[in-house]
């Protein structure tokens, strides 16, 4: 029951730091970010793969652009960055 309180409260977050202006997203949003994958692990350990699988199918929607954006650094390209 806790985890779910906790992923409750994550969506939360992550709907209030969307609506907030762009230069003030980055570092709640990568807390976010960082978040998301112990949080589908517990998922996974604790109820199983379909959640997990919906979960992460979940986190990809939601930090589309963030995880473009690092994959193309990653690549060696340089993205512009939204104002």
């Amino acid at each position: 029951m806790t985890l779910v309180l906790i992923c409750i409260g994550w969506v939360f977050a992550a709907t209030i730091v969307a609506v907030l202006p762009m230069r003030h997203q980055y570092i709640p949003g990568l807390a976010l970010l960082l978040a998301a994958p112990v949080m589908i692990w517990l998922i996974a350990h604790n109820f199983g793969l379909i959640y997990a699988g919906l979960g992460v199918f979940a986190f990809l929607s939601m930090f589309r652009n963030p995880l473009r954006y690092f994959a193309k650094r990653a690549l060696g390209q340089h993205p512009e960055v939204p104002k």
